[in-house]
Parts: structure tokens; C-alpha cells; sequence
């Protein structure tokens, strides 16, 4: 038996899919085909062909593996860049803050207020209303928690008042200064009055 014997009989073999192999990809010695028969050169080419066919489906895997990895790793990058950007004013909000309690303590004295000019009152109140909108359109809430239970990772209490209706203990009475939210995370809490409840 010859080579060319070989691959006469390899022409009836189907081909294993993606394995793009030939009979003179394999080195068979002249020796070994003349003492060997057929079937067993058939044998050990078959088993050439598993070993391959076993690499090239981990070669797939591997493959798959690292276009999974590569396609989550996007996602995670995505969704940090969103998490950045929705967080990416925290800075300037915070500082802004003061300069929307400034407008509160101004407009919150009534008796000082009220002797200010109408139309300057009117200006104040339309660029805090402006101020206010654009701090809202990115993401900022005011906390004003008036009526509402009182709740220590949300709120700082200032001081307890006691009070005789049971209604009000641990109940946000007076809101001292407003908090600020962004996006859901509180940048300030609001300092608030707290009802105690005494009999």
C-alpha cells in the first residue's frame, strides 16, 4: 500500500466541518505505510482528526470566551460613564448650595421682606425660580421634609420639641434648612425640628 493508495481511500472520508485538511498535511514515512495496513493508517488519521477537531473547538471556545469578556467589559464601561455623568455636577451643586440657602434665609425673613421693594422682591424670587429649574433640570431635588417621620439616614435633626400630641413624635415639625438631592443621592441632608412626644 502507497500514498496514493491512502488517498484514494481518503477521498470517501467526509471531511470534518471547518477542518480544511489533506492527506499531504500529514507526514506519513514510507515505511510505516508499506508495514502497516490500510485500516490502521485509516485508524491513526482518524485519530489525527479528533485531536484537531478537540483543538479547534477549544480554539472556538476561547474565541467565544474572549468576545463574551470583551462584550461585557463594554457594557461595565457604559454603564460607569453613565454613572459618571450623572454624577459629574456633584461638585458645583454642592457648591451652589449655600447660594440657594442665602435666597431661603432672604426670603424666609417676612418682616424684612415685605419692606423691600415689590418689584425687586419680584426679581429675586424670578432668578431663585430660575436658579432652582436649572439645578432640577440636572438631576437636583430640595429636600423639604415638613410632616413627614423623621429618618436618620435621610434627615439631621437639629434639636427635639417636645409636644403633647402623639401624632407628631418622631415627626419632622420644622424644617430648618433645606436639603439637596442629586439624582436620588443626598448631597445635604436637611436640618430639621423633630417632635417628641411627652406626656
Amino acid at each position: 500500500m502507497n500514498k496514493n493508495d491512502i488517498k484514494k481511500d481518503m477521498d470517501d472520508v467526509e471531511p470534518i466541518k471547518g477542518a480544511d485538511l489533506s492527506v499531504d498535511d500529514f507526514e506519513l514515512d514510507d515505511s510505516v505505510v508499506s508495514e502497516a495496513s490500510s485500516n490502521e493508517v485509516i485508524k491513526k488519521l482518524r485519530e489525527k482528526l479528533k485531536k484537531i477537531e478537540a483543538e479547534k473547538q477549544e480554539y472556538l471556545t476561547g474565541w467565544q470566551t474572549a468576545k463574551a469578556d470583551l462584550i461585557n467589559a463594554r457594557k461595565r464601561d457604559e454603564a460607569e460613564r453613565k454613572e459618571f455623568i450623572k454624577y459629574s455636577n456633584e461638585r458645583l451643586v454642592e457648591e451652589l448650595i449655600p447660594v440657594m440657602n442665602s435666597f431661603d434665609m432672604a426670603m424666609g425673613n417676612k418682616e424684612a421682606w415685605e419692606k423691600a421693594e415689590k418689584n425687586w422682591r419680584t426679581g429675586v424670587e424670578y432668578i431663585y425660580s430660575q436658579l432652582l429649574k436649572v439645578l432640577v433640570d440636572f438631576g437636583v431635588k430640595e429636600e423639604n421634609p415638613i410632616d413627614v417621620k423623621f429618618d436618620h439616614s435621610l434627615h439631621e435633626a437639629v434639636s427635639y420639641e417636645p409636644t403633647n400630641d402623639k401624632k407628631l413624635d418622631n415627626m419632622i415639625i420644622q424644617v430648618l434648612n433645606k436639603g439637596f438631592s442629586l439624582n436620588g443621592k443626598v448631597l445635604r441632608a436637611p436640618k430639621v425640628k423633630v417632635g417628641e412626644y411627652k406626656e
